[in-house]
Protein backbone atom coordinates (compact mmCIF):
# COMPACT_ATOMS: atom_id res chain seq x y z
CA UNK A 1 0.00 0.00 0.00
CA UNK A 2 3.10 2.68 0.42
CA UNK A 3 4.13 2.39 -3.12
CA UNK A 4 0.50 3.14 -4.52
CA UNK A 5 0.36 5.96 -1.49
CA UNK A 6 4.01 7.65 -2.57
CA UNK A 7 2.77 7.03 -6.65
CA UNK A 8 -0.19 9.00 -6.05
CA UNK A 9 1.44 11.74 -3.72
CA UNK A 10 3.68 11.66 -7.27
CA UNK A 11 1.06 12.37 -9.52
CA UNK A 12 -0.67 14.79 -7.32
CA UNK A 13 2.39 17.10 -6.86
CA UNK A 14 3.61 16.45 -10.45
CA UNK A 15 0.11 17.40 -12.04
CA UNK A 16 -0.11 20.73 -9.91
CA UNK A 17 3.46 21.83 -11.08
CA UNK A 18 2.16 20.75 -14.48
CA UNK A 19 -1.74 23.07 -13.81
CA UNK A 20 0.28 26.30 -11.61
CA UNK A 21 3.99 26.07 -12.59
CA UNK A 22 5.05 26.15 -9.05
CA UNK A 23 8.19 24.17 -8.30
CA UNK A 24 7.83 20.85 -7.08
CA UNK A 25 10.22 21.04 -4.41
CA UNK A 26 8.34 23.47 -2.56
CA UNK A 27 5.25 20.90 -3.03
CA UNK A 28 7.28 17.91 -2.52
CA UNK A 29 9.50 18.39 0.17
CA UNK A 30 6.88 19.50 2.90
CA UNK A 31 4.95 16.25 1.69
CA UNK A 32 7.32 14.12 2.30
CA UNK A 33 8.22 15.36 5.38
CA UNK A 34 4.09 15.30 6.15
CA UNK A 35 4.85 11.55 5.40
CA UNK A 36 7.22 11.05 8.06
CA UNK A 37 10.33 11.13 6.43
CA UNK A 38 13.29 12.89 8.23
CA UNK A 39 14.04 16.16 6.71
CA UNK A 40 17.54 15.12 5.51
CA UNK A 41 15.44 12.00 2.91
CA UNK A 42 12.88 14.69 1.72
CA UNK A 43 15.30 16.60 0.92
CA UNK A 44 17.98 14.96 -0.45
CA UNK A 45 15.22 12.15 -2.48
CA UNK A 46 13.32 15.65 -3.89
CA UNK A 47 16.96 17.16 -5.38
CA UNK A 48 17.32 13.78 -7.69
CA UNK A 49 13.44 13.71 -8.41
CA UNK A 50 13.67 17.34 -9.29
CA UNK A 51 16.31 17.19 -12.02
CA UNK A 52 14.70 13.78 -13.70
CA UNK A 53 11.07 15.43 -14.04
CA UNK A 54 12.85 18.72 -15.33
CA UNK A 55 15.34 17.50 -17.09
CA UNK A 56 12.71 16.64 -20.37
CA UNK A 57 11.83 20.45 -20.26
CA UNK A 58 15.44 21.47 -21.02
CA UNK A 59 15.81 19.08 -23.83
CA UNK A 60 12.56 21.10 -25.36
CA UNK A 61 13.47 24.31 -24.91
CA UNK A 62 16.76 23.79 -26.03
CA UNK A 63 15.11 22.49 -29.36
CA UNK A 64 12.92 25.66 -29.41
CA UNK A 65 16.48 27.61 -29.15
CA UNK A 66 14.86 29.58 -26.09
CA UNK A 67 17.83 28.65 -23.51
CA UNK A 68 20.68 31.32 -23.05
CA UNK A 69 23.21 29.00 -22.07
CA UNK A 70 25.72 31.80 -21.01
CA UNK A 71 23.73 33.15 -18.06
CA UNK A 72 23.09 29.66 -16.90
CA UNK A 73 26.68 29.37 -17.32
CA UNK A 74 27.16 32.15 -15.39
CA UNK A 75 24.35 31.22 -12.16
CA UNK A 76 25.96 27.90 -12.02
CA UNK A 77 29.25 29.70 -11.90
CA UNK A 78 28.18 30.38 -7.89
CA UNK A 79 25.63 27.85 -7.43
CA UNK A 80 27.09 24.39 -8.51
CA UNK A 81 30.66 25.47 -6.39
CA UNK A 82 28.24 26.59 -3.32
CA UNK A 83 26.49 23.58 -3.68
CA UNK A 84 29.16 21.16 -3.64
CA UNK A 85 30.99 23.30 -0.19
CA UNK A 86 27.49 23.20 0.95
CA UNK A 87 27.58 19.38 1.46
CA UNK A 88 30.99 18.92 2.32
CA UNK A 89 30.00 21.12 5.15
CA UNK A 90 27.56 19.36 6.34
CA UNK A 91 29.25 15.81 5.82
CA UNK A 92 32.36 17.12 7.73
CA UNK A 93 31.16 19.02 10.60
CA UNK A 94 28.03 16.96 11.36
CA UNK A 95 28.63 13.62 12.74
CA UNK A 96 24.68 12.88 12.15
CA UNK A 97 21.81 13.82 10.12
CA UNK A 98 19.75 14.31 13.33
CA UNK A 99 23.13 17.22 14.18
CA UNK A 100 21.92 19.26 10.81
CA UNK A 101 18.21 18.74 11.07
CA UNK A 102 17.43 22.53 12.20
CA UNK A 103 19.78 23.81 9.76
CA UNK A 104 17.27 21.91 6.86
CA UNK A 105 14.44 22.67 8.44
CA UNK A 106 14.65 26.72 8.93
CA UNK A 107 16.27 26.92 5.46
CA UNK A 108 13.46 24.93 3.82
CA UNK A 109 10.67 27.34 5.97
CA UNK A 110 12.64 30.17 4.88
CA UNK A 111 12.85 29.44 0.85
CA UNK A 112 9.04 28.24 1.08
CA UNK A 113 7.90 31.92 2.38
CA UNK A 114 10.58 33.51 -0.44
CA UNK A 115 8.57 31.43 -3.12
CA UNK A 116 5.37 32.07 -1.40
CA UNK A 117 6.70 35.76 -1.46
CA UNK A 118 7.39 35.28 -5.28
CA UNK A 119 4.44 34.32 -6.59
CA UNK A 120 1.85 36.36 -4.90
CA UNK A 121 4.23 39.78 -5.89
CA UNK A 122 5.02 38.46 -9.30
CA UNK A 123 3.70 41.17 -10.89
CA UNK A 124 5.24 43.99 -8.83
CA UNK A 125 9.00 41.95 -9.46
CA UNK A 126 8.26 42.64 -13.25
CA UNK A 127 7.68 46.18 -12.55
CA UNK A 128 10.64 46.25 -10.33
CA UNK A 129 12.69 44.62 -12.50
CA UNK A 130 13.08 48.10 -15.07
CA UNK A 131 15.93 49.50 -12.62
CA UNK A 132 18.13 46.49 -13.44
CA UNK A 133 18.60 48.29 -17.23
CA UNK A 134 21.10 50.96 -15.44
CA UNK A 135 23.56 47.99 -14.38
CA UNK A 136 26.67 47.33 -15.70
CA UNK A 137 27.22 44.11 -18.02
CA UNK A 138 30.07 43.45 -15.72
CA UNK A 139 27.86 44.21 -12.51
CA UNK A 140 24.90 42.48 -13.55
CA UNK A 141 27.61 39.31 -14.20
CA UNK A 142 28.80 39.56 -10.80
CA UNK A 143 25.58 39.59 -9.19
CA UNK A 144 24.17 36.83 -10.89
CA UNK A 145 27.56 34.86 -9.45
CA UNK A 146 26.53 36.01 -6.51
CA UNK A 147 23.01 35.36 -6.07
CA UNK A 148 24.01 31.98 -7.42
CA UNK A 149 25.85 31.36 -4.22
CA UNK A 150 22.90 32.01 -2.15
CA UNK A 151 20.58 30.33 -4.36
CA UNK A 152 22.63 27.10 -4.54
CA UNK A 153 23.48 26.73 -1.21
CA UNK A 154 19.99 27.39 0.24
CA UNK A 155 18.31 24.97 -2.64
CA UNK A 156 21.09 22.02 -1.47
CA UNK A 157 19.67 22.70 2.57
CA UNK A 158 16.21 22.81 1.42
CA UNK A 159 15.69 21.61 -2.34
CA UNK A 160 13.05 24.56 -2.84
CA UNK A 161 13.88 28.03 -4.76
CA UNK A 162 15.86 26.11 -8.01
CA UNK A 163 12.54 27.08 -9.99
CA UNK A 164 10.51 30.31 -8.70
CA UNK A 165 12.99 31.90 -6.65
CA UNK A 166 15.62 31.79 -9.79
CA UNK A 167 13.28 32.77 -12.45
CA UNK A 168 12.61 35.68 -10.22
CA UNK A 169 16.09 36.97 -10.15
CA UNK A 170 16.67 36.30 -13.88
CA UNK A 171 13.41 38.68 -14.20
CA UNK A 172 15.17 41.11 -11.89
CA UNK A 173 18.14 41.09 -13.29
CA UNK A 174 17.18 40.66 -17.29
CA UNK A 175 14.21 42.44 -17.57
CA UNK A 176 15.07 42.39 -21.73
CA UNK A 177 14.95 38.72 -21.57
CA UNK A 178 11.49 36.95 -23.26
CA UNK A 179 9.47 34.90 -20.47
CA UNK A 180 10.51 31.84 -23.02
CA UNK A 181 14.10 32.27 -22.41
CA UNK A 182 13.71 33.01 -18.63
CA UNK A 183 11.76 29.23 -18.55
CA UNK A 184 14.48 27.93 -20.53
CA UNK A 185 17.43 29.55 -18.85
CA UNK A 186 15.88 28.65 -15.37
CA UNK A 187 15.67 25.20 -16.02
CA UNK A 188 18.92 24.86 -18.09
CA UNK A 189 20.48 26.21 -14.32
CA UNK A 190 18.19 23.91 -12.25
CA UNK A 191 18.73 20.62 -13.67
CA UNK A 192 22.61 20.55 -12.98
CA UNK A 193 22.30 22.61 -9.89
CA UNK A 194 19.58 19.66 -8.37
CA UNK A 195 21.32 17.17 -10.19
CA UNK A 196 24.74 17.89 -8.03
CA UNK A 197 22.76 19.08 -4.77
CA UNK A 198 21.59 15.40 -4.96
CA UNK A 199 24.70 13.79 -5.75
CA UNK A 200 25.86 15.63 -2.57
CA UNK A 201 23.34 14.30 -0.72
CA UNK A 202 23.67 10.42 -1.97
CA UNK A 203 27.28 10.69 -0.55
CA UNK A 204 25.37 11.99 2.77
CA UNK A 205 23.65 8.85 2.05
CA UNK A 206 20.28 10.63 2.12
CA UNK A 207 18.56 9.12 -0.93
CA UNK A 208 15.72 7.12 -0.49
CA UNK A 209 15.85 4.52 -3.82
CA UNK A 210 12.36 3.08 -3.39
CA UNK A 211 10.60 6.54 -2.54
CA UNK A 212 12.41 8.14 -5.59
CA UNK A 213 11.26 5.49 -8.16
CA UNK A 214 7.85 5.39 -6.71
CA UNK A 215 7.20 9.31 -7.27
CA UNK A 216 8.05 9.27 -10.88
CA UNK A 217 6.06 6.80 -11.69
CA UNK A 218 3.28 8.99 -10.09
CA UNK A 219 4.81 12.17 -11.73
CA UNK A 220 6.06 12.02 -15.08
CA UNK A 221 2.61 11.18 -16.95
CA UNK A 222 0.82 13.59 -14.57
CA UNK A 223 3.30 16.92 -15.35
CA UNK A 224 2.16 16.22 -18.98
CA UNK A 225 -1.36 16.03 -17.96
CA UNK A 226 -1.55 19.04 -16.27
CA UNK A 227 0.57 21.16 -18.70
CA UNK A 228 -2.02 20.08 -21.45
CA UNK A 229 -4.82 21.18 -18.95
CA UNK A 230 -2.97 24.45 -18.08
CA UNK A 231 -4.35 25.83 -20.80
CA UNK A 232 -8.41 25.56 -19.73
CA UNK A 233 -7.97 25.99 -16.31
CA UNK A 234 -7.82 29.93 -14.16
CA UNK A 235 -4.10 28.61 -12.84
CA UNK A 236 -4.73 32.92 -11.53
CA UNK A 237 -6.78 31.46 -8.90
CA UNK A 238 -4.77 28.16 -8.18
CA UNK A 239 -1.53 30.01 -7.87
CA UNK A 240 -2.31 32.52 -4.90
CA UNK A 241 -4.44 29.34 -3.01
CA UNK A 242 -1.25 27.53 -3.16
CA UNK A 243 1.35 30.12 -2.34
CA UNK A 244 -0.73 31.28 0.73
CA UNK A 245 -0.34 27.33 1.84
CA UNK A 246 3.26 27.64 1.51
CA UNK A 247 3.46 30.35 3.24
CA UNK A 248 1.98 29.34 6.37
CA UNK A 249 3.49 25.48 5.93
CA UNK A 250 6.99 27.80 5.82
CA UNK A 251 6.27 30.04 8.54
CA UNK A 252 6.02 26.92 10.73
CA UNK A 253 9.21 25.53 9.65
CA UNK A 254 10.93 28.68 9.67
CA UNK A 255 10.00 30.26 13.20
CA UNK A 256 8.25 27.04 15.28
Amino acid sequence: MEILLYIVAGAGVGFLVGLTGVGGGSLMTPLLILFGFPAHTAIGTDLLYAAITKSGGVVTHARSGTVNWKLAATLGAGSIPASIITTQILAHYFPHPEAYKHLLTTSLGLMLIVTAAVLLFKDRLLRTSSGATVMSDERRAGVTVFMGVILGVFVTLSSVGAGAIGTALLMLLYPALSSSRVVGTDLAHAVPLTFIAGLGHMQLGNIDYYLLGSLLIGSLPAIHFGTALAKRMPSEVLRPALASMLLIIGVKYAFF
